[in-house]
């Protein structure tokens, strides 16, 4: 073959190579248990802060919250018996 040629069959081999790697990399992506990790990372890095230590200014709004919702649910079902 030709130098020419040669080249041509290199330059093909590198970039079905990187078209391979692109591949594996979308369908790493795509894939339902990377897709689940990105989002319990999401929700993790919402209410625990880099050094690992929970993020009281939102935890407790919700704990708040939350025992407000049920203690009124508690004397709304007292005062309808």
């Amino acid at each position: 073959m030709s130098k020419q040629t040669d080249e041509l069959v290199q330059e093909i081999d590198e970039i079905r190579e990187r078209l391979a790697q692109t591949v594996d990399e979308l369908v790493g992506a795509v894939h339902p248990r990377s897709i689940a990790q990105r989002a319990m990372a999401s929700m993790k890095g919402k209410f625990v802060d880099e050094t690992g230590a929970v993020r009281t200014e939102v935890v407790l709004p919700l704990v708040g919250g939350t025992a407000a919702v049920i203690a009124a649910a508690v004397v709304v079902r007292k005062v309808v018996r």
